[in-house]
């Protein structure tokens, strides 16, 4: 059997994360693993046989399966699937039976007949009883929203949460009960308080909707597609300023180490007469270095900006808020004010990313060219170093 029990784990893992939609942010391997760890818990807790245990945490593996092949009826499509599973495996008829009729106790409104069907229940709505309620339920709903086209408001969703706890679920099994029905009892009063807050605010959110009714075009949230494209595009051009600015400050630190390393050593010879052939190749080499060093530090230098706007500005949409040199020298209160006024204005938010994205990309061409040329600087001087030394070497053997 744990042969058995590792070969549905291995083809479980790979059929959820081969053909489960992404929509399903809920239903997913996430999911069927944490059923899988709150059944071991509760089969120990209520004492079963090894026996019970294993047809459990196989039922567990496949309760889901089916959401690979739609919503619609995915339990009885989960039993198709764990049926030709474990026919393929040579598993018992029993041991089938005794796996579907454990999918099938998690049919919503199912009342459980025995232990095992009590611990696969409520192993399926563990979050009920976790401190993570929060966080699942989150992902529940928006899984609707993908899923099932079913878009609640935050009140509409309380109430469904609420209505849920208290009249549609319990937990089955003692060990359950036991356990779980005091963080399920503080997530429903958490629950109650938040809709009592909700209730208490509404009046304030449409004086609030009253107010602002005629900037309604303006306050309006950009796009989740813009939102990513302008993350992914400003990350990007971070991630590319951290490299410039990272291979600027080696080459930095390499030539700082080559011109210590001349002055202590090489320089204090060329006193000797003998030495004397050296001197135009050290410099040279010298000279190369330097400029490579100049050249990286202007790579990696920053700008001086004023820091400061005034409230014409804002006005105008002639500051951009997201960049930090435009408001550093500014009082939080009127940072925070000129942060409401662009939040406000859906032109002006978008026209400042923008702003943002461009200016970043002017200073990303500025950092590669002098990057590139302090890279050209470096390859020649050295060649130019070792072809001058190699010349001189030979004229003095002479």
């Amino acid at each position: 059997m744990d042969n058995l029990i590792a070969e549905v784990e291995k083809h479980v893992i790979h059929l959820l994360n081969e053909k489960l939609s992404s929509h399903y942010i809920y239903h997913n391997l996430a999911h069927t693993q944490l059923v899988v760890e709150k059944v071991k818990e509760l089969s120990d807790l209520s004492n079963l046989s090894d026996s019970e245990k294993e047809i459990l945490v196989l039922a567990a593996w496949l309760h889901d399966t089916g959401y690979t092949e739609g919503i619609e009826k995915h339990e009885e499509k989960s039993i198709s699937i764990a049926e030709d599973f474990l026919k393929n495996h040579n598993a018992s008829e029993d041991t089938i039976k005794a796996v579907k009729d454990l999918i099938l106790a998690t049919v919503m409104g199912y009342e459980p007949k025995n232990i095992s069907e009590k611990i696969i229940r409520d192993a399926d709505f563990a979050h009920i009883g976790s401190k993570d309620f929060g966080d699942a339920t989150e992902l529940l709903r928006k899984e609707w929203e993908l899923t099932c086209d079913k878009t609640l408001t935050d009140a509409e969703w309380l109430e469904e949460n609420i209505h849920f706890l208290t009249n549609n679920h319990r937990f089955y099994s003692e060990a359950a009960s036991t356990n779980w029905t005091a963080t399920k009892t503080k997530n429903l009063s958490r629950l109650l308080k938040l809709q009592n807050k909700i209730k208490q605010d509404s009046v304030k959110l449409k004086q609030k909707k009253t107010e602002l009714s005629f900037k309604k075009n303006k306050a309006e949230l950009p796009e989740r597609g813009i939102e990513t494209m302008f993350r992914v595009t400003l990350r990007n051009h971070i991630t590319l300023s951290n490299i410039a600015d990272t291979k600027a400050n080696i080459l930095l630190s390499v030539n700082a180490i080559i011109v210590s390393l001349v002055l202590s050593n090489l320089v204090s010879k060329l006193d000797n007469a003998s030495n004397k052939y050296l001197i135009i190749p050290t410099i040279i080499f010298v000279l190369f270095t330097v400029a490579s060093i100049i050249l990286s530090i202007l790579a990696t230098r920053p700008n001086v900006t004023s820091g400061k706007f005034t409230k014409e500005d804002v006005a105008n949409k002639k500051v951009n808020l997201l960049f930090f040199g435009n408001f550093h020298k500014m009082s939080l209160a009127d940072f925070e004010w000129a942060m409401g006024e662009m939040m406000l204005d859906r032109e002006y938010l978008y026209a400042s990313m923008k702003k943002d994205l461009y200016f970043l990309g002017l200073v990303l061409d500025k950092k590669y060219k002098i990057l590139r040329l302090t890279y050209s600087v470096f390859m020649i001087g050295i060649i130019i170093s070792v072809i001058a030394f190699t010349i001189a070497f030979n004229l003095n053997t002479r």
